[in-house]
């Protein structure tokens, strides 16, 4: 697994789904095919998961699929709140496996996670940094760990032109892959929501 930088372990594992655990840093790159629908690959083009969308969702349900397709979980936007706020859940939504809250302003943006791991430990996750900038990190507020970094980039003029920006997440050792990649999904769609516009994570 290729990464673009190292990050270190974090103190405890921060996971749910323990085949997704990484074992050591890995930058994945997050890219839209269309509309609400992302593909996650490696620097090396290798695929790691897939996002599909139902267009005509009222609550955006998005569908989370690790590297072999096997379904993980559903994301779900709860509707009246003061925040958006999104469930990680079963299809049928009789289990939760993580909430996201996230707002966005002008001069700031913000977000956090929380979930039970796999061994019983309640977790909450932090960005800190420039979401809609450069860059900006999910820390485990416990221990102050960075558990992964976000680096945005544009590609060139014709992706600028539909909208469409590019992600390297770069994920520490203990953590779980599939809940970043459902947190990056969640905070995304809530940016272009207040924009106005689809989904465009790419």
């Amino acid at each position: 697994m290729a990464a673009a930088y190292q990050l270190p372990p974090v103190p405890q594992a921060l996971v749910i789904f323990d085949h997704m655990l990484a074992q050591q840093t890995v930058t994945l790159v997050l890219k839209e095919k269309s509309f609400d629908d992302f593909t996650i690959k490696g620097l090396d083009q290798s695929r790691w998961m897939h996002v599909e969308g139902k267009i005509a969702s009222l609550h955006g349900r998005k569908k989370v699929f690790d590297p072999s397709g096997a379904h993980l979980f559903d994301i779900v936007k709860e509707l009246l709140h003061w925040h958006a706020t999104y469930n990680c859940e079963t299809e049928g939504g009789d289990k939760q496996y993580m909430q996201v809250k996230s707002k966005f302003s002008i001069f700031s943006s913000k977000a956090n996670a929380t979930f039970t791991t796999s061994h019983g430990r309640s977790v909450n996750l932090a960005m800190t940094g420039n979401w809609l900038d450069t860059t900006a990190d999910i820390v485990d507020t416990a221990s102050g760990a960075v558990a992964a970094r976000i680096d945005r980039k544009l590609f060139n003029a014709r992706e600028l032109l539909l909208g469409h920006q590019t992600y390297h997440v770069t994920i520490a050792p203990g953590v779980d892959v599939a809940l970043i990649i459902a947190m990056c999904v969640c905070l995304d769609s809530t940016q272009n929501e207040q924009k106005g516009g689809a989904c465009t994570i790419l």
